[in-house]
């Protein structure tokens, strides 16, 4: 059977949209007042609720500074990681090593990409996950039941360094600069997570948590009409652990028991999944009439989308009383789920339960 005839309409839409190589920025910079019926997003069931005054809805904020000289300090650390990841699958951290010069460079950097000449752009407009570097406008844009308002590029930053002529010029060195001080920091973050986990600190690096990392720089525009559309879509991430640097627009916010709560501008938010023990915590962000809003996400994950090797609940941390909840599977599978899926709403966690 073909599509049906509202089916062929959007299907031109999409594609006439995708051929402008101009993303949702190119939208903007023509002036739109009101957004595609592409970009609608259907109202969301849960509520948001109000931060203010309520610190029992404040995502934990941790400070990482003398981790590894004070073993009496590294606990309390590993103790409010092991709480917040039980109870937010959230959670904030400070004095994580990378420097504030290098943080504000890195979001220049992006913002430099996307506002230079939409020429120069349209070069490197692609849809191949397979390319060194790609940018485009929503990965799903012919999958999603509507689009997002942000555009997106994507490079890898291991377990293969790019060469840097495979980078734009205009962010090439603080991409690069970036992604060494995001791992140094993951490898940390691993063995505090593993030690908060009642395992050794190298049982999630020797499982291969931090081969690869994958960063996505997302550009959100002003958008005319907020309450209409979404800038990413309700999703829990597809990687072992995320490293998110937002800037001071806002946006981000995390379901926690079925309402939205605002999660404030702080360098990184860290999501984290575990057979459960650990929340792999839905998340959004939302449109904004304010803009643009800039944000680095890196994604740390296993460096062989070909590999055989199967990936599933920590078996140390299975018993009788605490059987698996998923069963095991590639990453070449949950990957592909994943990309076939898109942003629809719902988690690719629950296509693998048993």
């Amino acid at each position: 059977m073909g599509f049906s005839t509202i089916d062929e309409n959007r299907l031109c839409e999409l594609k006439a949209f995708d051929d402008t190589k101009a993303g949702v920025k190119g939208l903007v910079d023509e002036g739109v007042t009101k957004i595609p019926s592409l970009f609608h997003h259907p109202p969301d069931k849960f509520v948001k609720a109000s931060n203010l005054g309520n610190t029992e809805h404040i995502i934990p904020v941790i400070d990482l500074a003398n981790v590894s000289k004070d073993p009496s300090i590294r606990q309390e650390i590993v103790s409010r990681i092991r709480e917040a990841s039980e109870t937010w699958g959230f959670f904030q951290v400070v004095n994580h090593g990378i420097p504030l010069t290098v943080l504000e460079e890195i979001k220049n950097g992006v913002r430099r990409f996307y506002e230079q000449d939409t020429e120069v752009k349209k070069e490197l407009y692609s849809h191949d996950q397979m390319r060194p570097f790609m940018y485009n406008s929503n990965f799903d844009l012919y999958s999603s039941p509507a689009l997002n308002w942000r555009d997106t590029f994507m490079c890898y930053l291991a377990p293969n360094t790019p060469k840097p002529e495979d980078l734009p010029e205009v962010c090439r060195d603080i991409l690069l600069e970036y992604g060494t001080y995001v791992m140094k920091l993951g490898l940390a973050l691993f063995e505090l997570l593993s030690e908060a986990l009642g395992l050794h600190s190298d049982h999630l690096k020797d499982m291969g948590c931090a081969e690869g990392l994958l960063s996505l720089c997302h550009y959100y525009p002003a958008c005319p009409e907020p309450e209409l559309t979404l800038g990413t879509t309700k999703r829990s991430d597809n990687c072992f652990l995320t490293v998110l640097l937002q800037d001071h627009i806002g946006g981000l916010q995390a379901l926690y028991q079925d309402k939205w709560i605002d999660i404030p501008p702080v360098p990184e938010a860290l999501v984290l999944v575990t057979n459960d023990r650990f929340k792999s915590v839905e998340h959004r962000v939302l449109a904004n009439l304010i803009g643009p809003r800039i944000s680095i996400a890196c994604f740390f994950s296993s460096g062989l989308k070909s590999s055989s090797k199967l990936y599933g609940p920590i078996k140390e941390l299975l018993s009788e009383d605490n059987p698996p909840k998923y069963r095991e599977t590639t990453v070449g599978e949950y990957v592909a789920y994943f990309n076939a899926k898109g942003l629809d709403g719902t988690s690719t966690l629950q296509h693998f339960r048993i």
